[in-house]
């Protein structure tokens, strides 16, 4: 990874970028350049518009391998923890790792661009990382894991929207490729009664949450770069699920596996690999980062299988299948 701080200048305008270069505006090519939103705009383009470059693939990877087995970690987590405590627990956890940066502390945020953080702040901690513990307790981490593979869908739309244009003609068709993952995955579900559909129910109201936050975190990312950003929404998530944290913590216990997977959690999932998917979207766009998820659906999967001993039809296995190859497409030269 390249080092921390690169800047450039842009009408005036400090561009920072956490693990990457960015040129100036006037020595991009057609396909990296920057589209700079307005205030109200959704999001922006990436800064790289082509084929993935292999630091986007590190970068994806790191996502990806994490946030993989963070569903493993949940389902530790909630065998002695309140979901509200395990949500605060790993975004607190996060916030204490981020801060130990300096760039996190001393970088300054406009006021203007406060209400878009908090939108971030929402969107991809606070909300979904209370619904998520909650599903898990009625699903398998594996399928939960796979289930989140619906991100891109999610974020492709919003993306379309912000930007007034459609993906590119690879992106399309690697959604929808995906997309038939996601249906192979949840299709074993329908028979398994009333309390697994409400936690698939749960994990794709959670995966809209995030698809909303990567296209608002991009301009922010471009802006003042990933780590500063995320730190500052990871304080304001904190606050804003402390009260859940207290409320379930009547019904916890302490238990050091737990702890432990909690502690993970926080420091890798919440920190991480957080740090690695606004970068990489910040440089490929969100619809191309957010493919991350489809490589993260299928090492969710395995770690299931090989951990907790969670059974795998045939369905799945195909679905996860369909899934790397979709990843792959997503990942070609966006182009129309």
């Amino acid at each position: 990874m390249n080092r921390c701080g690169a800047t450039v200048e842009n009408s005036g305008r400090v561009e920072r970028d956490t693990w990457e270069t960015v040129r100036p505006m006037s020595q991009q090519t057609e396909t990296s350049r920057v589209s700079r939103p307005s205030r109200a705009s959704i999001t922006s383009e990436g800064t790289h518009l082509e084929a993935f470059h292999p630091r986007d693939w590190g970068l994806l990877f790191v996502a990806a391998g994490v946030w993989g087995s963070s569903f493993l970690s949940i389902a530790v987590a909630v065998e002695h923890f309140a979901p509200g405590v395990v949500t605060f627990g790993r975004i607190s956890i996060g916030a204490v790792v981020l801060g130990l940066f300096k760039r996190a502390r001393v970088t300054k945020i406009d006021r203007a661009d406060w209400p878009r953080l908090a939108i971030v702040a929402v969107t991809w901690l606070a909300f979904p990382m209370t619904l998520f513990p909650i599903a898990q307790q009625h699903i398998a981490s594996g399928l939960a894991g796979m289930l989140n593979g619906s991100i891109p869908l999610f974020t492709a739309l919003i993306a379309s929207i912000g930007l007034s244009r459609l993906p590119g003609k690879a992106q399309r068709l690697g959604l929808i490729v995906g997309a038939l993952g996601i249906m192979f995955l949840g299709l074993p579900t329908l028979r398994e009664g009333g309390s697994s559909a409400v936690g698939v129910l749960l994990v794709v109201i959670a995966c809209s949450s995030y698809g909303v936050a990567v296209n608002v975190s991009i301009p922010l990312a471009q802006k003042y770069g990933s780590v500063p950003v995320f730190w500052r929404c990871q304080l304001l998530a904190s606050v804003l699920t402390l009260p859940f944290a207290l409320w379930g913590l009547h019904l916890s216990t302490w238990n050091a596996r737990s702890g432990l997977a909690l502690l993970s959690l926080g420091a890798l999932g919440t920190a991480v690999a957080f740090i690695a998917m606004i970068t990489l979207s910040a440089r490929v766009g969100s619809t191309r980062g957010s493919s991350a998820t489809f490589l993260e659906a299928v090492i969710a999967l395995g770690l299931g299988v090989a951990f907790r001993h969670e059974h795998v039809q045939f369905l799945e296995g195909l679905g996860s299948v369909v899934l790397l190859v979709g990843a792959w497409l997503v990942s070609r030269a966006d182009r129309a």
